[in-house]
């Protein structure tokens, strides 16, 4: 969770496995929209000496749809190169790197980003930028003594106002792992479970983690339908959706002690749209094959929407306290729209962001929505309209808005008849983002995520 290790074969593929994505228009740059893409899941900080670094032969995609056909109208891809200054060392640094170009620094990585129009054979591809430098891993003060400014050198500027970064992060997501994936359980409530326990706080499973972020920062005209900014947010064209993907190429031959040899086209080989779906909505024998597939062939796997495992197991897990969802058994149209189609106009007042009746796990965003003046973490659910699941915030508590959301909260909005049991409005993994707590951080402006841990000075869990 979000996507950490979600599908058995994934998970043993971790430059390729893409965690968390985020879409959000800039409240730095409200002319913008921020698209960040994380991999590498759950990376300890001391994880020297072969520091966490992207994969070289992996393509990394941030797609978007603006027409609601769930194929890519514009992507951008970056691809990683990796070089080694001194081959006789075993050491990533030789003394500390003050600099991007710092001769201390052994192992580097530089990578090229590529804007995609359209897909398959009617796209055209554009490069934007080469050998653009990400920063160093955060390795302790002796090594790395002024990472933030090493990270923000690594910000880069590409044509047509926008700027990417690419390199090691904070973990921004917050989720009590260890209780969920113990049947089912949630702390705060576990006194309530059918095998109960006293109730105690959340524990941040990702707590004292990083990742490897893909950020980047484009105009909202370059990603809306015929380049317009839109203003109202009825507008359709205000609506995009997003996903990211990873892709590897089609076949590899080992050589044993010789590089391997690759070949064929490139075959993809994960993908996220709406945080969790795979994770908890996916069952176990369709998760590798959803990894594989695109948005547009998600009609296949609506009926695990319809009907989620997880709406079934709630009542059972906490017997007597959700009545009325024990006896929901009509198909889930609040999530249908929530997660496969974006909300249309009149079910929320004031909002939409709906893309069209084809079903497509994809990240919406209505970029008429402008940045919030007082952001709630619940999003649309605490009264924000620029919160998930209108795109996704780095502090957005994804979990909750969506344990809710499950749990039966928000299927009055499709049926006003239906009563919410009252521990649907309030249940919750125990946190959130100033309980994940005191190590959790972020930025106010681009990257937004926060300083990556260093493996000299991060805390013990």
């Amino acid at each position: 969770m979000s996507s950490h290790r979600e599908a058995p074969e994934i998970a043993k593929d971790p430059v390729a496995d893409s965690t968390d994505l985020y879409a959000f228009v800039s409240p730095d740059r409200p002319d913008t929209v921020t698209l960040i893409a994380n991999y590498i899941p759950l990376e300890a900080p001391d994880g020297g000496p072969n520091f966490y670094e992207f994969g070289d032969d992996v393509r990394y995609a941030i797609h978007i749809d603006n027409d609601g056909d769930g194929h890519p109208d514009v992507t951008y891809e970056l691809r990683f190169r990796s070089e080694v200054h001194d081959p006789e060392t075993f050491l990533y640094n030789t003394g500390p790197i003050t600099s991007l170009d710092s001769p201390n620094w052994n192992r580097r990585q530089h990578y090229t980003v590529t804007r995609v129009s359209g897909y398959g054979e009617h796209a055209v591809r554009r490069v934007l930028a080469t050998d653009l430098a990400c920063p160093p891993c955060n390795i302790g003060p002796r090594s790395t003594p002024h990472y933030a400014a090493l990270a923000a050198a690594a910000i880069h500027p590409l044509p047509g106002g926008r700027r990417v970064f690419a390199g090691q992060r904070q973990e921004g997501f917050y989720v009590d792992l260890g209780s969920i994936f113990d049947l089912g359980a949630l702390r705060p409530f576990q006194n309530l479970h059918l095998i109960p326990m006293a109730a105690a706080p959340g524990i941040n499973g990702t707590q004292f983690t990083n990742v490897h972020s893909i950020a980047l920062q484009v105009p909202i005209t370059d990603l809306t339908r015929g380049h317009v900014r839109p203003t109202g947010v009825s507008d359709n064209r205000a609506v995009i959706g997003v996903w990211t993907a990873a892709y590897r190429r089609k076949a590899i031959i080992r050589q044993g002690a010789e590089p391997d040899v690759e070949s064929g086209p490139w075959v993809q080989v994960s993908r996220l749209g709406n945080p969790l779906f795979n994770e908890v909505i996916v069952p176990m024998g369709d998760k590798d094959r959803w990894n594989a597939l695109p948005p547009s062939a998600d009609a296949a796997f609506a009926k695990y929407v319809a009907h989620p495992e997880l709406a079934r197991l709630i009542p059972v897990l906490y017997p007597g306290v959700f009545p009325n969802l024990a006896g929901l058994t009509a198909a889930r149209a609040d999530l249908m729209a929530i997660l496969l189609t974006g909300l249309p106009t009149g079910v929320i007042p004031g909002f939409q962001n709906f893309t069209g009746p084809r079903p497509a796990d994809l990240l919406r965003l209505n970029v008429a929505v402008p940045p919030a003046t007082k952001p709630s973490i619940l999003g649309i659910l605490g009264g924000d309209l620029a919160g998930f699941p209108n795109g996704r915030r780095v502090r957005d508590d994804v979990t909750t808005i969506e344990l809710r959301a499950i749990a039966g909260a928000t299927y009055p909005l499709v049926n006003a008849s239906y009563t919410p049991d009252a521990a649907a409005g309030v249940v919750t993994d125990g946190l959130t983002d100033s309980q994940a707590g005191s190590h959790v951080s972020y930025l106010d402006t681009f990257p937004f995520l926060g300083t990556p841990f260093s493996g000299f000075e991060h805390p013990a869990a």
